[in-house]
């Protein structure tokens, strides 16, 4: 027998998924997020450049500049209240050649179309005695001082978490493989069995056009669009303190170099279209293409060691704009097309979203919403548990610490187990911990940290 229907039903809980879950669990509606994978956020979420964008270089007028703008503020103002790491970096526009520093004032007036004015002009003395570190021959740029940094792992968790404490049912490790759409309610053929729905979100990230043709729509394709980074040890935080941009190209904003909160940096990412929506292998091509313009950009950070390289895709469509749309007549909406831009945007995505679904039909009846969680302390720039003496006195684990390259304790590895949202695989755990996210790559603390959580799932 089929359990009863949900009033809504969203596939896909990467960041967009998880912030449409937290959205809707403030009203009385009986709501699931599914997905696939064994955990949220581990698409193009976990694989990014983690930059909380202020929208300034944004096509004016398009959905995205909106919900990036919005989304920039209120996802700012949620990080100060659940503990997500975000460093207010600012970001540096470098113009390399004659062509490059004649398109920044163009630049400079898109920002100011886009909303944001805090935009300033900067020659190439002033880029130097920012950016010391900077490669020969820059002509000038443009400084953005909004531009920050985050985490990309802990943004969707808290969402999650507190979607949870709200009611929402999560199912993961859970693939859609059909609908079939009646008057009432859509009936979801899934890999775990059937389940009934009167509402459906698609924010299946590179599936969605697949689940979109399932509804009959062909309203767009996703092409996925490899970037490759490499992330150097930090050693090399001090050779810059700002996000380097290049002069954006068609193809996204090109090769830069950026600080993490994890206290690393990062140069990418390339931007390969592919064919296959799983192949997130790096390749000596663009590892060595990265490299190249890294000498460039940043020359001494080639000197630094590489803690590790990785690829993420984005769903990147024949589109210049979010593809965001709702079927009223099958109470059906589908949130696609959503870029590297989707991490800053996602709170303000789920805001338009309940926007769009109320006035297709959605009944929402506000509820009490539970306080948002407090996620564990991953970045840098505020104390970690290891630092906190009054921490450690009080729970001696905070002090005992399993991965040393991360400064990972066995108080945090056990808080991660313990859980709302515990990991299910030990990818799931590195995101939550940072373990093993190190220069050694797990191969000092591995061991270890297999047994704390091979204890845990006993």
């Amino acid at each position: 027998m089929i359990p009863d229907p949900y009033d809504i039903a969203i596939v896909g809980a990467g960041v967009v998924g998880a912030a449409l879950a937290r959205e809707l669990s403030g009203f009385d509606l009986r709501c699931l997020l599914l997905d696939a994978a064994p955990d949220v956020g581990t698409g193009t979420t976990k694989a990014n450049t983690a930059i909380l964008h202020t929208g300034f270089d944004a096509t004016p007028g398009s959905l995205e500049a909106r919900l990036v703008r919005r989304g920039y503020a209120v996802l700012g103002e949620y990080a100060e209240r659940t503990g997500i790491a975000v460093e207010r970096t600012g970001a540096l526009l470098v113009a390399w050649d004659d062509d490059q520093l004649a398109a920044l004032p163009g630049l400079a007036e898109k920002a100011r179309h886009n909303g944001y004015t805090a935009i300033r002009s900067l020659r190439a003395d002033e880029l130097y005695a920012r950016e010391p570190h900077l490669g020969p021959g820059a002509r000038g740029g443009l400084e953005v001082p909004d531009e920050s940094i985050v985490c990309p792992w802990t943004t969707p968790l808290a969402y999650a978490t507190e979607a949870l404490a709200g009611g929402v049912e999560l199912r993961l490790a859970t693939r859609m493989t059909g609908v079939e759409t009646g008057p009432e309610e859509h009936l979801l053929r899934t890999s775990g069995g059937p389940i009934r729905a009167r509402w459906l979100v698609n924010a299946a990230g590179l599936g969605s056009d697949l689940v979109d043709r399932m509804l009959g729509h062909e309203d767009f394709t996703i092409t996925p669009r490899r970037g490759e980074l490499i992330v150097f040890d930090k050693l090399a935080r001090s050779l810059v303190s700002s996000i380097l941009l290049p002069v954006p190209t068609a193809r996204g904003k090109g090769v830069l170099v950026a600080p993490t909160v994890y206290g690393n940096v990062l140069l990418g990412p390339t931007a390969d279209d592919v064919g296959d929506r799983t192949d997130t292998a790096t390749t000596a091509a663009g590892l060595a293409g990265l490299r190249e313009k890294g000498r460039r950009i940043l020359p001494e950070l080639l000197d630094e060691e590489v803690t590790a390289t990785y690829a993420g895709l984005r769903a990147a469509t024949e589109h210049a704009d979010y593809r965001i749309r709702v079927h009223a007549d099958q109470r059906y909406a589908v949130a696609g097309g959503i870029r590297s831009t989707g991490l800053s945007a996602s709170m303000a995505i789920a805001e338009h979203l309940v926007e769009l679904l109320e006035d297709a039909g959605l009944k929402l009846v506000p509820t009490a919403r539970p306080e948002p969680p407090r996620m564990p302390a991953l970045g840098e720039a505020t104390p970690r548990p290891y630092q906190d003496a009054d921490r450690i006195a009080a729970d001696p684990a905070y002090g005992a610490i399993v991965c040393h390259c991360e400064r990972v304790t066995a108080g945090e590895l056990r808080d991660a187990l313990a859980s709302p949202l515990p990991p299910a695989e030990l990818d799931g755990l590195r995101r939550r911990t940072r373990a093993m996210n190190g220069r050694c790559q797990g191969f000092w603390c591995g061991a270890e940290v297999t047994r704390l959580f091979e204890g845990r799932q006993r």
